[in-house]
């Protein structure tokens, strides 16, 4: 839960820290504090970061809780402890962690040159690279299914099959569905995840693909196919996405 740091330490050095920036990286949420000090956490799969008031009980699993002056208090709560919490003591450390882990943000940094080169001399599959936090930051296996089937392209094509048109689909296609997932709140299949202020997301009433099997393709109406790719469902249209 503390890779980088242990609870004494977080107990010395945050409080009384002012926060200057909230910002994101990737899967990773970025807290700037003052005297160059990062409070880094990450979800991995059950983690929530809930905003509560002072008198609020704390949740069951309630593994991090920062109280601020206006009385609101942060919380970190994660039933299966799969999440993580860094505090990293430099912007230079910071960086480097995330350097050394993370490829261009697939929000803020992509566009079709910068795809064309990450692909370039690649020969794996396109779904499993975009799962490559190395290769692209912030793509999940949910919305790669999704913008692979908005790009019309088949889960097992090799990167080095793709055309520069299909290259320009699929960069414009990542972006439009992480945007609408922002818009509509997140991808809830169960209560684990909620937002900020404990709503559940909207996202899963407008899936395409993802978690679809058997259903009719919102596109053509063949029937939502599922494989496996290393231990990871993939749903995709056999018709709007030929191999």
């Amino acid at each position: 839960m503390l890779p980088t740091s242990t609870e004494a330490e977080l107990q010395a050095i945050v409080p009384g820290l002012a926060v200057k920036t909230v910002d994101r990286r990737g899967k990773y949420l970025l807290i700037e504090l003052e005297q160059d000090q990062w409070l880094v956490i990450h979800r991995k799969m059950s983690g929530n970061v809930f905003l509560r008031s002072a008198d609020a009980p704390p949740e069951t699993h309630t593994h991090l809780e920062i109280g601020f002056d206006d009385g609101v208090l942060l919380r970190f709560v994660d039933p299966r402890k799969f999440g993580r919490v860094y505090l990293f003591r430099s912007t230079v450390e910071l960086n480097e962690f995330l350097a050394e882990r993370l490829g261009p943000d697939s929000l803020i940094d992509l566009d079709a040159a910068v795809l064309a080169t990450k692909l370039r001399g690649r020969t794996g599959r396109i779904k499993s690279l975009l799962l490559d936090q190395a290769f692209l930051a912030g793509i999940g296996n949910l919305y790669a299914d999704e913008a692979l089937w908005e790009a019309r392209l088949h889960p097992l094509r090799s990167a080095d099959s793709l055309s520069k048109g299909e290259v320009r689909r699929l960069a414009a296609a990542i972006k439009q569905v992480l945007v609408r997932g922002i818009e509509r709140n997140g991808t809830s299949f169960s209560a684990t995840y909620r937002d900020v202020d404990d709503r559940p997301g909207e996202n899963q009433s407008f899936l395409n693909a993802y978690g679809r099997e058997s259903e009719p393709c919102p596109r053509c109406g063949r029937p939502i196919s599922r494989i496996l790719i290393g231990s990871r469902s993939s749903h995709f249209c056999p018709r709007c996405q030929k191999r």
